[in-house]
């Protein structure tokens, strides 16, 4: 296992983290399974668990707690706030009252008194950066988290963001948990610039591309795969990107069969050869699937392999555009962009 300083902190975490997001109804595993799960990847090397509070509705958080009792100290723990816990509208988003409030939650579920690291899930536009920044800040200097990231962020709600911890003298993001595969790769163009310009830890999630890259997805064959299950919209292969995604998934492929690699290899080897990328973060159900991504820990590609994929999905590409997450919201309203 490879470790990496995360972003300017002096953190060592490793290059790929335990994501917990399918523990418990999402993922339907079983405690004893999730504890598995966690066993193995920290007997791997892995040292940092990601989880939130709106995964199974904080079942994942309350399954992680339970894991990891006794050896708190050798993990760098992660979740994050801000999706909706439920049909209060203030039970969501950003505000001071709500992080302060939630926190306590998550700290509460996950057995602990304190998070490494608190991530914004996603960006709010009905609160101010100062807002937020603020709350972060007090509940560091409280002792409850020891730093705060953001996660899909647009790029240039990143940059606000620095620019407001700079302007109100408050502590500022220390990382970004954007999306990010070989068939996902817009980040490249704005986002990871951004992180490199100041000093932010990344984390991507979905390097597997919701198991496009998993190897289970090809040619001629039924497309059986929880998520697909879940989001058949994003599978069915009649709808022009998915099949751009499925003809670059044959052709990555070869790519990989040529280098005596697995798909997952070849997926998360790509993410983590990014100078921006700290850590990946995978998502196994199984231990089977912890196994077959543990493999690719060491993964190093050549560069003849990554100019083979440039060749295939060129740099700063999204062959699904309207999946992404981290989208301007007058793109999807028509309303923010009229009179």
């Amino acid at each position: 296992m490879q470790y990496r300083t995360l972003g300017r902190t002096g953190v060592q975490v490793s290059s790929l983290a335990l994501g917990a997001m399918n523990f418990g109804r999402i993922g339907r595993t079983t405690q004893d399974e999730a504890t598995a799960l966690v066993d193995a990847a920290l007997e791997a090397g892995i040292n940092l668990i990601d989880t939130a509070d709106m995964y199974s509705a904080g079942e994942s958080e309350e399954m992680v707690g339970k894991a990891i009792v006794g050896r708190r100290d050798d993990i760098v723990l992660a979740t994050k706030a801000g999706m909706p816990m439920g049909d209060e509208p203030n039970h969501r988003g950003s505000s001071r009252r709500w992080l302060v409030t939630e926190l306590d939650n998550s700290l509460r579920r996950l057995g602990v008194d304190h998070v490494d690291l608190y991530q914004i899930h996603r960006w709010d536009p009905a609160t101010s950066d100062e807002e937020t920044l603020s709350a972060l800040t007090d509940l560091q200097r409280a002792g409850k988290i020891r730093y705060f990231g953001s996660s899909t962020f647009p790029a240039y709600r990143v940059v606000q963001a620095q620019w407001a911890a700079r302007e109100h003298r408050l502590s500022r993001y220390v990382t970004e948990q954007p999306s990010y595969s070989i068939l996902q790769r817009g980040i490249e163009r704005d986002v990871l610039p951004v992180t490199e310009e100041y000093g932010l830890g990344v984390l991507v999630w979905s390097p597997l591309a919701s198991g496009w890259l998993s190897g289970a997805i090809r040619e001629g064959r039924a497309i059986t795969t929880s998520r697909s299950a879940m989001m058949p919209e994003r599978f069915d292969v009649t709808i022009p990107s998915n099949r751009a995604r499925l003809d670059a998934v044959e052709r990555l492929a070869e790519v990989a069969d040529e280098a005596g690699l697995t798909m997952i290899q070849l997926a998360l080897g790509f993410v983590t050869a990014h100078p921006a990328v700290t850590s990946a973060l995978i998502g196994p159900r199984t231990l089977d699937h912890l196994r077959t991504q543990l493999a690719a820990a060491d993964t190093v590609l050549s560069a003849d392999v990554l100019d083979a994929i440039d060749a295939i999905v060129a740099p700063g590409t999204d062959l699904a555009a309207h999946e992404k997450h981290d989208t301007p919201p007058a793109l999807l309203d028509p309303s923010l962009r009229r009179r």
